[in-house]
């Protein structure tokens, strides 16, 4: 069976990180998964890296918070 693995990342401030821990997501052999990415109300550009990954695999799916949360 295949099942399907939802990763869940909350992010903030980290666009010096986020591109390695997407990219190891994407290299894992198991390829039915989903990311879903959160920024919470970083003020660096780390929403749009998680965007362009959002953009380019539609398994991985980008959230921008309107209120940091403390993740």
């Amino acid at each position: 069976m295949n099942s399907l693995v939802s990763i869940i990342t909350p992010c903030f401030n980290s666009e010096k990180y986020v591109s390695q821990a997407v990219q190891s997501v994407i290299s894992q052999t198991h390829q039915n998964w989903e990311l879903l990415l959160v920024d919470d109300c970083s003020s660096d550009e780390t929403f749009a890296l998680l965007s362009n990954f959002a953009n380019q695999d539609a398994r991985i799916k980008a959230f921008k918070l309107d209120k940091n949360g403390g993740a």
